[in-house]
């Protein structure tokens, strides 16, 4: 077996990701977060080395006069100017210190210093050089420092080096720094994962083998469950400190099954077009139309919302009470440096706080998944519109004045919706779900304009972002986002390979799915539970 094949079958592999919880003493505990905690302070001094070496470069007018040079050029599509001005800021940043190669040198004394293993210490300057990345290439304001209790991961991007794993009678057993601990396995989802990886461990040679001769012969990649590397995350939940195992394996994940037997998640045939707002979702397929909010999972979640929200205000009331001297007469922040002194009532707060936080992430991320598996259910060609969400979080430049109060309007906009809802979670996850269970994920171009088109007339009719329902030409009313999702729906590809909206295709199918759109809002009136931004109103007496 050739190492060059082995290498290529290795390149073109996916890969994922298992989570579980370790199973290892208190003292071993200790000394991760300990660990964990040093690299977040040796972190943070490369992150103020980096931070001055990028003000100064930023500081020159040669630099950012390229940089705008780049961006005309990137615009133009000019590859030629395009690689002679990359060349040129290349060696500006190597003169003023924002190179990677600065960083990964600057993080070697650092590294010592807080006496680190230096896997640990280099992967760590590598997530502050994408931080670097992002300020000198893209829309990045400045490196933030991470704060006490913030502890960075624990990875080795090598399986032989500080976090290793052998296959011990049967076992998995993790090795780091002389600890050795065991996963803890609590589904037959993790337990199907971890015998597939002791499987390759115990006969790594024959599999890989059989792979790169299937790989050769046919082209298809198999799942070779290889352990590509390790990494530990420490937490603190409700008190304790708990430690998970982050494997990436090669492959895709294992296929999980209910009690019974059967598979858990069903994939469907057809085309699902899906329209993403801020706060809901609205699809339409051939079987089924639904609209939804996004990112949520029962009454329990809207519960533990709330009482984010009221432990943040209890907070804030705390912090003003404590620290009048730090605040201006208008509530402001007064600027400078300030001294803050907390109750010992706000510590406990705080620590509340984080698992309420904590906790409406997991749930948001799961309500999210299982909405993508059961729209994945529905078909296997998933079209949207193109990601919008980290547009729409940006606060407006222009100041306007509201007509009818006089006062100034707010330049926010999407922030917190986006941030509770997750929009682009979802879609990141759509398209994910999609790919890698042997469907199409679709972004229909910019100016398709889905909320815009009467397929009855042919015409773009602009409309407002407020107006939730509108009328058709020939009178038939409709929800603007079930709408938006059976234009996406009705999607083709024209003579030029350009996406539009096949209007024969739409006169054809809107008989039968708009009587399901209609369905499913009768449903949602009489369900009482009100979908944000949707313009249906429930029954009296329900919320």
């Amino acid at each position: 077996m050739a190492n060059d094949d082995l290498n290529l079958l290795r390149k073109k592999s996916s890969r994922h990701v298992l989570v579980i919880e370790a199973c290892m003493a208190e003292d071993d505990k200790r000394r991760l977060f300990n660990i964990s905690n040093r690299l977040r302070l040796a972190g943070n001094e490369l992150i103020a080395i980096m931070r001055n070496s990028i003000e100064q470069l930023l500081r020159t007018k040669r630099y950012r006069k390229l940089k705008a040079l780049y961006g005309r050029a990137c615009e133009n599509n000019d590859n030629a100017l395009k690689s002679h001005l990359s060349a040129q800021m290349n060696v500006m940043q190597a003169e003023y210190g924002a190179s990677w190669d600065y960083c990964r040198r600057a993080m070697i004394p650092i590294g010592k210093k807080y006496s680190l293993p230096s896997v640990f210490a280099l992967t760590r300057a590598e997530d502050i050089w994408k931080g670097v990345e992002k300020v000198i290439y893209a829309d990045g304001k400045m490196l933030r420092f991470s704060k006490r209790g913030e502890l960075p991961i624990l990875r080795a991007k090598q399986i032989e080096r500080i976090i290793t794993v052998k296959n011990i009678d049967g076992r998995l057993v993790f090795s780091c720094s002389g600890m050795t601990f065991s996963p803890i396995i609590t589904d037959q989802f993790e337990e199907d994962e971890v015998n597939a990886v002791l499987n390759y461990l115990a006969h790594s040679e024959d599999i890989e083998a059989k792979a790169v001769k299937l790989f050769k012969e046919t082209g298809e990649i198999p799942d070779t469950s290889r352990p590509c590397y390790a990494a530990l995350k420490c937490e603190v939940i409700r008190g304790r400190l708990r430690v998970f195992i982050h494997l990436t394996i090669e492959g895709k994940a294992k296929r999980k099954f209910s009690k019974d037997g059967s598979p858990r998640h069903k994939y469907g045939r057809g085309v699902v077009g899906c329209d993403i707002g801020t706060q809901t979702i609205a699809y339409t397929s051939d079987k089924e139309c639904g609209l939804r909010n996004l990112a949520e999972r029962g009454e329990a979640i809207t519960g533990s919302e709330r009482k984010e929200r009221l432990l943040l205000r209890k907070l804030d009331r705390s912090r003003r009470a404590m620290n009048p001297d730090n605040f201006n007469d208008d509530g402001t922040v007064k600027k400078g440096s300030r001294k803050w002194t907390f109750s010992k009532n706000y510590m406990e707060d705080r620590k509340k706080l984080s698992g309420f936080q904590r906790k409406n992430s997991i749930n948001r991320h799961l309500a999210i998944r299982e909405d993508v598996n059961h729209i994945r259910s529905l078909g296997d060609v998933f079209i949207t519109e193109p990601r919008n969400a980290r547009k729409l979080m940006i606060r407006s430049k222009e100041t306007s004045v509201n007509e009818k109060t006089g006062k100034a309007n707010r330049k926010k906009r999407f922030g917190k919706s986006i941030r509770n809802r997750c929009p682009g979670y979802f879609q990141s996850q759509a398209e994910m779900k999609f790919t890698l269970t042997g469907g199409r994920y679709i972004e229909v171009p910019y100016g398709y304009r889905a909320s815009q088109y009467d397929h009855t007339n042919g015409e773009y009719v602009k409309r407002k972002l407020s107006q939730r329902m509108f009328t058709l030409s020939d009178g038939t009313a409709v929800q603007r986002d079930l709408y938006s999702s059976f234009l996406l729906y009705n999607a083709s590809f024209d003579d030029t390979g350009e996406l539009i909206i096949d209007g024969m295709s739409c006169t054809k199918s809107f008989t039968s799915i708009n009587r399901m759109h209609e369905e499913e809002m009768e449903r949602i009136r009489l369900s009482g539970k009100k979908v944000l931004n949707s313009g249906i109103r429930v029954q009296e007496g329900e919320t």
